[in-house]
């Protein structure tokens, strides 16, 4: 295991660059992509890179997979130093023509051989991940054809099945991509000037290896994933549903703005807190997928501990600044409890010393947040008063609703929890007690929904709700009630997930009509 993988904070969000592949793909030995693996080499070695230099038209070995399998071919001893060599690199470039669009038939005979399972990528229950993360790669393609017809008409096709079915495939990622030409006309000045170029791109290794709009593009992808915005607007729409509900007459925008952005910024501080806090059990998880097991920029070092640390103070302030235009704005005391107690309970939920879903905890805490606590915070922003029957009544079926998806979420999670030593519920019941478990308030949310509705504090919120809701109970429950191995459960997941819309989207009706 990779030292980083048990000290995270030890980790950058890619591995650093030392050590360079340079891989020419030309069939011909010598040629123009052979001066250009060698220039890019050259300023790779100016940028303090240890480099190798591997020219596919020097060495031997079949580039046909002759049989069933590729792993039964025996490689070949050039083959098999190639292979070691990728092991041994932080980053890849690969030169080729793109014949056809697509390249040398050598290079990807060379692909086919080296690229193995096992080595390169693995499957798991029909799910292929790559294996060779943490490594980066650039791709310099030459062409007979101006560079914009390349990628704006024929869309790049060299480089990008290179850079998605190939490379990415196996977990490297691309930085950058040149493609020069047309070649086969260019004059001496104009080849020299690709030379340089590539030369420049091999010394850039030395901050990164990638261009400026790249760099920002990276980490503007890596940190919208550490976010995980699929799980926000269920909290817009019950903070909005106790806003709606305390100002019949409508809302003060300024206050009900502010008051979700302190909501925002205290649900991103917190899931950046379980990327970090969950991290044990996390690195363990076969079984993650959209809705369980992270974010996963830690595991795959899209982003650093050090970052998401910083992360969750940045937003955390920005919480506290919202919490604090609030109280200018004349913020009473039971709206300041309220946002008070959604803090201690949003960061508990992994943080120490609550470290609420390590000890069993964890799903009543997401439950009571996601429904009462925004709800409550939304309805008292808007000077609703606490002891009003509205916010308790129209959270307790939604309270109940949440519930099954965040039981299922442990499911897949449970072998990796358990190793790390969580005590979650479903490590306390096991795979087959959790599914049953969660019967119950799949069958409590409508059956309180049905003893709710007619209250007069509610104003026929819930009027139309049970159709859809019952519906979709019954349709959960026999969902449940299969046995299942374990492993990923995604399918069940959006089906308990889907189940709560109905809970919040038929009392948004109503209150906003």
């Amino acid at each position: 295991m990779h030292p980083s993988a048990e000290h995270p904070e030890a980790a950058s969000p890619r591995t650093a660059i030392r050590r360079v592949l340079v891989i020419v793909g030309h069939p011909r030995a010598p040629s123009f992509n052979a001066s250009l693996g060698e220039a890019y080499a050259e300023g790779a070695r100016a940028a303090g890179m240890e480099v190798r230099l591997l020219n596919l038209a020097r060495l031997h070995f079949d580039p046909d997979v002759r049989t069933p399998s590729p792993l039964a071919q025996p490689l070949e001893p050039d083959l098999e130093e190639a292979r070691a060599s990728i092991a041994w690199a932080d980053h890849l470039a690969i030169v080729f023509p793109s014949w056809w669009g697509i390249g040398p038939a050598r290079l990807h005979g060379f692909l086919d051989r080296v690229l193995l399972p096992g080595f390169a990528f693995g499957e798991h229950e029909g799910r292929y991940e790559g294996l060779l993360t943490g490594r980066s790669a650039h791709l310099i393609t030459t062409i007979d054809m101006p560079p914009w017809v390349y990628r704006l008409i024929y869309r790049s096709p060299g480089t990008g099945a290179m850079r998605r079915s190939i490379l990415g495939f196996c977990g490297i990622e691309t930085l950058q991509s040149l493609a020069l030409g047309p070649v086969k006309d260019a004059d001496a000045a104009t080849r020299a000037n690709w030379l340089e170029t590539a030369r420049r791109l091999g010394y850039s290794l030395q901050h990164g290896g990638r261009s400026r709009a790249g760099m920002v593009r990276t980490r503007t992808w890596a940190w919208l994933q550490a976010l995980r915005l699929q799980f926000y607007p269920m909290t817009w729409m019950a903070y909005t549903i106790g806003a709606l509900a305390a100002a019949p007459g409508g809302l003060a925008r300024w206050t009900y703005w502010i008051g979700y952005l302190y909501l925002f910024f205290l649900e991103a501080a917190t899931v950046f807190a379980n990327d970090v806090f969950d991290y044990p059990s996390d690195r363990r998880n076969r079984h993650y997928g959209p809705f369980n097991g992270g974010s996963r920029v830690l595991i795959a070092r899209r982003l650093s501990m050090p970052a998401l640390r910083r992360g969750i103070v940045l937003f955390l302030v920005a919480a506290l600044a919202c919490a604090g235009l609030l109280l200018d704005a004349g913020a009473r005391g039971p709206s300041v409890a309220a946002m008070a107690a959604m803090l201690v309970l949003a960061l508990g939920y992994t943080a120490p010393p609550l470290r609420l879903c390590w000890r069993g905890l964890g799903e009543i805490d997401v439950g009571l947040t996601h429904s009462l606590g925004v709800m409550l915070c939304g309805y008292l922003l808007q000077d609703g008063a606490w002891r009003d029957a509205f916010p308790w009544l129209a959270s307790l079926p939604l309270f109940l609703a949440i519930l099954p998806s965040i039981m299922l979420a442990g499911f897949p999670d449970l072998e990796a929890d358990r190793a790390a030593g969580k005590r979650t519920l479903a490590v306390r019941l096991g795979h087959r007690g959790i599914l049953r478990l969660a019967l119950l308030p799949t069958v409590l949310a409508p059956a309180a929904a049905w003893l709710v509705k007619d209250a007069p504090a509610l104003r026929g919120c819930y009027d139309g709700l049970l159709p859809f809701a019952l519906a979709h109970a019954a349709l959960l429950c026999a969902l449940l009630w299969r046995k299942r191995p374990p492993g990923r459960i995604d399918g069940l997941l959006i089906c308990a997930l889907t189940s709560i819309l109905w809970y919040v989207a038929v009392p948004l009706w109503h209150l906003s009509g």
